[in-house]
């Protein structure tokens, strides 16, 4: 029989998670505003509204374990992350660096999947962040094939 674990350790992982769509929502967001090419300045807006509907599944998820309060506002890191993208920006300007400082923060992303994943969460649950999981996998992918277009064509 396969290993459960509590009400509590669920209600962690789930705010772990939706910690880490936070910054990505902010990030997007953020980064969406430096962007010259105009589709990837809708897809970085179109992700940013991704994070949201995601941070959103999931806190239902939470409501319907009882937590009625969810005030997550992301990660220390990821607060870093985004400071250390605008100093970045504020020196070096086009989409590449961009697409690059999104891409990290995409990395965060999958591993707060992969971790989450790693817990034993009731199927539901694991089923619904299996499915954001792959999302966020495609997006990742999506900005670091954009990124390493970039730098192919400036040579």
């Amino acid at each position: 029989m396969a290993e459960s674990i509590n009400n509590e350790e669920v209600i962690k992982v789930l705010k772990n998670v939706i910690n880490s769509l936070e910054d990505g929502q902010k990030g997007f967001t953020d980064l969406a505003e430096h962007l010259q090419d105009p589709h990837l300045k809708q897809f970085f807006v179109a992700e940013a509204l991704k994070r949201a509907s995601f941070r959103g599944d999931l806190e239902s998820e939470l409501h319907h374990a009882g937590v009625h309060d969810v005030k997550e506002t992301g990660t220390v890191a990821g607060a870093l992350h985004r400071t250390w993208g605008n100093v970045k920006l504020s020196v070096v300007k086009g989409d590449h660096e961009v697409l690059s400082i999104a891409e990290q923060g995409e990395d965060v992303a999958k591993k707060a999947y992969a971790d989450a994943l790693e817990q034993p969460l009731p199927l539901p649950i694991k089923q619904l962040l299996i499915t954001q999981q792959e999302h966020v996998i495609a997006s990742h992918n999506h900005v670091r094939d954009h990124r390493d277009a970039l730098a192919l064509a400036a040579k």
